[in-house]
């Protein structure tokens, strides 16, 4: 079996507003297939866009086998909501 890796998620850019509330710089922990240290949560859209990225992360597939990034370690993914015109893109506060 192949030994697993610990990913850290973090927020790079958000253009425009999130609806989860993500800043700059939030974090959360994927290891061993379950998240850890999510804060506020998670938002569906953001992990919607990384899902079939983390299971061969966490195996330690490179970011540039994966065709996510320039460097082994470090990879990026976009956030799949669409925005105007079919949806409010972030732009709305997310209702507690």
């Amino acid at each position: 079996m192949s030994p697993l890796y610990r990913v850290r998620v973090c927020v790079k850019e958000v253009k425009g507003g999130c609806a989860m509330g993500y800043k700059l710089s939030d974090c959360f922990t994927v290891e061993r297939f379950y998240v850890s240290d999510a804060g506020k949560g998670i938002c569906i859209h953001a992990l919607s866009s990384m899902l079939t990225l983390l299971s061969p992360f966490l195996k330690g597939v490179s970011a540039r086998v994966l065709g996510i990034g320039e460097q082994n370690s470090v990879g990026y993914a976009q956030c799949q909501d669409p925005g105007k015109l079919y949806t409010c893109g972030g732009l709305k506060s997310r209702k507690n």
